[in-house]
């Protein structure tokens, strides 16, 4: 695990970039603390911050050559068939035992072609010398992230964003990415909220041959429902295929976690951890929060007693959750709007004490089924079908109940199905998962990506379409992303067993009738799970790794909400409709609605536009001295003095 950063000279003009390098080496360090090596020819440059997970000694560390240098690789991520890969290419003169050295032959010999036949989670740059082709790529499923730019004619890549934001590329926004971040809460690949930069997508690569450049797509999630529905005993092969991921990613030269929920997923995960490699030598954490409704550290207790591994629970009370929210919008040039980072970057701190790798139960809901909006959507026909008269005194008494700022409650369940259950069922989706804040300007933003997103989807069944674009969409732009920066800020690797390739392959040919069965929710996976697991854990409906911001708006963040939705910072970053950000807050504040799912991300929107984009002066400005933790104190300095 590493960042990966480099440049490529598109016109083939020499480079003089080596203080470039460095800085951006500097910057990438939380990502690889472990060493640094940059390769720099004429016309390309590559580097790599390393941490050290398999082969700890230093000839490991990357970027790894090829013979007489004829080819450069430089890889962020874990590679789960390296020993198979090695085997294959066994006169190859490897330098190491490191897992991703086998994929230079492999690119040297199959190209771009290549990707498809690599088992992992990955970021890289490959650089064949004699082609003069360079190939950026990501893993099929976007746990790993690449970014790029251009500038002066050259292509300048790195594991982050912050890092290409080097003097002379604009930080002007890109209108399209902003439409997505207001009706979504993120933007969708290849676009970021920075017009100059782009990413990378997931399951393809980005080929470069001087000025050439074509997509590569080695991955197609669409094609997956098309796939014929698996025989013989589906549950026993749905664990025989969660087990043999979990094995395999569970190979690490350093000590290894589970981040523990207490929901299925990740219980599931610590539960075979725990078999393959013995409980003793796994360490689960889980989140302990203050507010009992949102805290489900009990049922993370059980599951690592019964499982016999050492057990952290790690605080998150209202100032420790302050503190990981300065920290990232100091910390990351990308608005993060799912709430679930911030106690993400408070068990990752707590976690490194511990081990360098943790496994999450990240893409299980996605796979088979686990959202209340998979129930919502079964539900709809059945809700259409009543008389009208049914339908008001429905909507009546819904009016009538009061607001809570409880976690999920089946109140915010039923105000939300029955103020979209009109609309046809791509756009009830998005909307019961999506933001849909105004912007700041009368004029329409640009939403031309939208009706090409609704058209992808709208012929394919609800249910199963519905898993697919979350697979797609936020499961990649949010919740991954989420789970990278915030374990990365604190140099842990986290992996995703769920994620593994045949696992998602199996789990998206699977009738509906197998992921929701009734009013239950992921049904293979709880029988699946019902040898590891007591029936009451496996059984218990989802939970998730909620965060009280309904409360901390206006208790413990208050001031700093305060600020950034006042009306001198909304107007001097122009990016939200004033007058309705004003509206939303004091409904909240009073207490008439439960508006969090609108106001984080705008909160979060607005802190990244403080902080990384260039403004006259800083409207928002912190007070370092009220937050406990150090490193979250020094950050927020930090933030000021920018």
């Amino acid at each position: 695990m590493c960042g990966i950063f480099g440049v490529l000279s598109l016109d083939g003009h020499p480079l003089f970039v080596r203080e470039q390098l460095e800085g951006m080496a500097r910057a990438l360090r939380h990502r690889g603390p472990n060493g640094t090596r940059l390769r720099i020819s004429s016309t390309f440059a590559v580097g790599a911050t390393r941490l050290r997970i398999i082969d700890l000694h230093e000839r490991a560390d990357q970027p790894f050559e090829g013979p007489g240098q004829a080819s450069w690789l430089a890889c962020n991520g874990e590679i789960y068939n390296a020993a198979t890969l090695r085997r294959r290419f066994y006169s190859y003169p490897f330098r190491s035992g490191s897992d991703l050295e086998p994929l230079l032959p492999l690119l040297a010999a199959r190209g771009a072609s290549g990707l498809a036949e690599i088992d992992g989670m990955f970021a890289l740059a490959a650089w064949d010398a004699r082609q003069r082709a360079l190939i950026l790529a990501r893993d099929r499923a976007g746990e790993k992230p690449l970014f790029y730019t251009e500038l002066n004619g050259e292509l300048w890549f790195a594991s982050e964003l912050a890092p290409l934001l080097l003097p002379g590329v604009s930080r002007e926004i890109d209108p399209v990415a902003l439409s997505q971040y207001l009706k979504l809460g993120y933007v969708l690949e290849p676009r970021t909220l920075f017009a100059a930069v782009r990413r990378v997508q997931a399951g393809t690569a980005l080929v470069i041959r001087g000025q050439e450049r074509s997509v590569h797509r080695y991955w197609e999630p669409l094609h997956l429902l098309h796939a014929p529905a698996p025989r013989g005993d589906r549950i026993a092969h749905l664990r025989e295929l969660l087990e043999a991921s979990v094995r395999k990613q569970l190979v690490a030269d350093v000590p290894v976690g589970v981040f523990a929920s207490g929901g299925l997923d990740s219980s599931m995960v610590a539960m075979l951890a725990s078999q393959a490699i013995s409980g003793e030598r796994i360490t689960t954490f889980s989140a302990r929060f203050t507010q009992q409704s949102y805290d489900e550290s009990v049922w993370a207790r059980r599951c690592a007693q019964r499982a016999g591994t050492r057990h952290v629970e790690v605080r998150c009370g209202d100032a420790e959750l302050r503190g990981a929210f300065w920290e990232l919008a100091t910390r990351s040039a990308e608005p993060i709007s799912d709430p679930a980072a911030l106690p993400t970057l408070l068990l990752a701190r707590a976690a490194r004490q511990y081990v360098r790798v943790v496994l999450s139960g990240e893409g299980a809901d996605e796979l088979f089924g686990g959202y209340p909006t998979y129930l919502g959507h079964k539900i709809v026909p059945y809700y259409r079908a009543l008389p009208s008269s049914s339908k008001r005194a429905i909507e009546r008494g819904l009016a009538r109940l009061p607001v809570s700022s409880r976690k999920v409650t089946l109140e915010f369940l039923l105000r939300q199905f029955v103020a979209n259950v009109e609309r046809e069922w791509v756009e009830r989706h998005l909307a019961w998962f999506g933001v849909g804040l105004a912007a700041a300007s009368s004029e329409e933003l640009p939403f031309e990506w939208l009706a090409p997103l609704l058209a992808e989807y709208r012929g394919r069944p609800p249910l199963c379409g519905a898993m697919l674009l979350d697979y797609c969409t936020s499961l990649r732009e949010k919740l991954l992303v989420k789970s990278d920066r915030a374990t990365m800020l604190n140099s842990i690797e986290a992996r995703a067993p769920f994620l593994d390739w045949q696992l998602t392959a199996f789990a998206f040919s699977l009738p509906e009738r197998d992921k929701l069965r009734g009013l239950t929710t992921k049904w293979i996976l709880k029988q699946a799970a019902m040898p590891l697991l007591p029936r009451a854990l496996a059984l218990r409906r989802k939970r998730g790794l909620s965060v009280p911001i309904a409360t901390l708006i206006n208790g413990a963040l208050r001031e700093d909400v305060d600020r950034c939705l006042g009306s001198q910072a909304v107007r001097a970053h122009n990016l939200l409709h004033e007058a309705t950000v004003q509206r939303l807050l004091a409904e909240h504040r009073a207490g008439h609605a439960n508006h969090a799912r609108l106001l984080w991300p705008a909160i979060t929107l607005q802190y990244w536009a403080e902080r990384w984009r260039p403004t006259a002066t800083n409207l928002i400005v912190a007070p370092p001295a009220t937050i406990a933790d150090p490193r979250c104190r020094d950050a927020a300095r930090q933030f000021v003095q920018h």
